[in-house]
């Protein structure tokens, strides 16, 4: 009897040794990664992308492969209500995409201190168009860019994959618009006019051009140019968001999902505008959703090949 308890608890014993062997090689490679991405990823700052209106120079930041070897790309467009921000403020948020063997390319907007609406948008799809045609020499693959950003950035994202051509103009490039593998839109503002209307101090700002301000957020609004044939779309909204209201999201949905566009929408419950207050469970749960997004419509490479 002692001898088969003995044994019994032998067995137990290399089970668990056994469980531990496994899970080991996933936790070394988790907690190594972030010393090894340098090993891996490079980056090519302030590359000019076009030169706008006053011989501005707009720029990109990538964060490629040294091999340049073609891969999938996270075109990446920053917030801050058109007014603010930069594409290396958010830099922290784009390890998760490396992590995945995407490239990132971070872009630089005219910011409406800088140019009224709708500098930002024509300079967002001069962007997308310089990256699909000018990536390849730096391991971007032009038939799997996928668009993100988050507020503003959201709404930027939106459109540079939603728009036609008419804003298209100054961007050099008389070729064919090329079009996103998909986009993850984190909290982007879909109804600017309804913006415009309420008065709000970033809108009006950034709208403060010539012509007529309704009509030009309605062209604006992603809610205008949903249709069929634009790329899939993974939203990412908290409902208790008091900057861009969870409406934004469900409004898009709603309009995509009747227009036969594959999409999604993920509601963080209590969430705020802006991701950094989100708990790390629900950051956690929304990272899960956005791989397995990216697996059925963004093709990434296997990092571990």
């Amino acid at each position: 009897m002692n001898e088969l308890v003995h044994y019994m608890n032998m067995m137990r014993l290399l089970a668990i040794l056994a469980l531990a062997a496994a899970a080991l090689p996933a936790q070394t490679s988790a907690r190594d990664w972030a010393s090894l991405v340098g090993q891996r990823f490079r980056a090519e700052r302030d590359v000019v992308y076009r030169t706008a209106p006053g011989g501005i120079d707009l720029k990109l930041d990538l964060y490629i492969p040294y091999d340049k070897k073609p891969g999938p790309t996270i075109v990446y467009i920053h917030g801050g209500g058109w007014q603010t921000g930069s594409k290396e403020q958010y830099v922290l948020w784009y390890l998760p995409y490396l992590q995945l063997g995407y490239r990132v390319a971070a872009v630089q907007y005219r910011l409406s201190g800088v140019a009224p609406a709708p500098a930002a948008v024509e300079d967002c799809r001069c962007a997308f168009r310089w990256i699909a045609r000018n990536g390849a020499k730096y391991g971007i693959d032009p038939a799997r860019l996928v668009l993100t950003g988050g507020s503003a950035g959201g709404h930027l994202v939106l459109l540079t994959a939603m728009l036609d051509e008419s804003f298209d103009a100054s961007c050099n490039d008389s070729g064919p618009a090329p079009k996103a593998r998909a986009v993850i839109n984190y909290y982007g503002a879909t109804d600017l006019v309804e913006m415009l209307a309420q008065n709000r101090a970033n809108i009006t700002r950034w709208f403060r051009g010539p012509g007529d301000a309704a009509e030009l957020a309605r062209r604006l609004s992603p809610l205008t140019w949903v249709r069929a044939g634009v790329p899939p779309v993974l939203t990412l909204h908290g409902d208790a968001d008091a900057t861009i209201p969870l409406s934004h999201a469900t409004r898009l949905h709603d309009a995509l999902t009747k227009a036969g566009v594959a999409n999604q929408l993920l509601t963080i419950p209590g969430g705020a505008h802006g991701r950094h207050t989100w708990t790390d469970a629900d950051t956690l749960r929304v990272q899960r959703a956005i791989e397995q997004f990216l697996k059925t419509h963004g093709t990434p490479d296997d990092p571990d090949q």
